[in-house]
């Protein structure tokens, strides 16, 4: 038993592949069991120190296996530790909790969806390599998705700066509103008692001194273009400092799959010896 969860299983290292683990919790925040991929790299025998969390939020209709076996996250983030331009870091890759359409990584009535990625997945990482995580969590933790992953990284982020050592958001929803573009479910079902936890323009302002660094990008033929460039005139108009960019594609998998590295590449940046990429 691995307090909180009530159960855990963790998928057997000989027959996994390419460095992944595959986890299934208990949650009580979830009110149920989640998944979680896991991707660790090759690391010498003599390798002690804590490695940083890299965790990956999927976008709608998706779940833990979306930036694997959609996007190929784990041969990006081997490829460029093998190139140099990486240090070692372990990838999670939770479902948000398997809502509806999405859950927006949000608390729900019944549901703590944010409560279930800050809090379980950090500990279920140490639970499944606590020769990585030899004093629990992650002490270093950063967040980024894609559309709503996006959106949930940077509302997290932006509402709990002090967990979160630096977000990277790719083509993400900036608003709640922006999630009847994608999904069934009424808005209703999402709002939340302060609508100001509804806006990842709202809690950076609220937090704008407590934030950590802030990155995000959006294809030139994204559906969220304009949002993703209002959000950036309004940083920018307030004095927050982020960084924005810009890059042909549209709300697809090619473009995700290009564009992950560009994340993988600002945290490193944020490690102490990261900046030789």
């Amino acid at each position: 038993m691995h307090p909180p969860f009530r159960t855990i299983r963790i998928s057997d290292p000989r027959f996994s592949s390419e460095g992944l683990r595959y986890v299934t919790v208990k949650s009580a925040n979830l009110a149920g069991r989640g998944d979680i991929t896991f991707w660790c790299p090759e690391l010498p025998d003599a390798h002690t120190e804590p490695l940083p969390l890299v965790m990956l939020l999927h976008g709608v209709y998706g779940s833990h296996w979306a930036w694997t076996h959609n996007a190929g996250v784990h041969r990006t983030a081997a490829r460029l530790m093998e190139e140099g331009y990486l240090q070692p870091m372990v990838l999670a890759m939770p479902s948000d909790g398997l809502w509806g359409d999405g859950s927006g990584y949000l608390p729900h009535p019944q549901q703590d969806f944010e409560r279930w990625i800050l809090d379980d997945v950090p500990l279920a990482a140490a639970a499944a390599f606590p020769e990585l995580f030899p004093t629990g969590a992650a002490s270093t933790l950063f967040l980024t998705g894609l559309s709503m992953g996006g959106f949930g990284a940077l509302r997290l982020t932006a509402k709990y700066p002090e967990r979160v050592r630096g977000v990277y958001g790719l083509s993400s929803i900036t608003h709640l509103d922006q999630m009847s573009l994608f999904v069934e479910e009424p808005l209703s079902a999402y709002r939340q008692p302060d609508p100001a936890n509804e806006s990842v323009l709202e809690l950076m302002l609220q937090n704008r001194e407590r934030l950590p660094p802030i990155g995000f990008d959006c294809g030139t033929e994204d559906l969220l273009l304009e949002h993703n460039r209002e959000l950036h005139h309004a940083l920018t108009s307030h004095g927050i400092a982020h960084t924005y960019r810009e890059w042909p594609g549209g709300h697809e998998w090619p473009y995700w799959e290009r564009h992950i590295e560009d994340a993988l590449l600002f945290f490193n940046a944020l490690l102490p010896a990261g900046r030789n990429s």
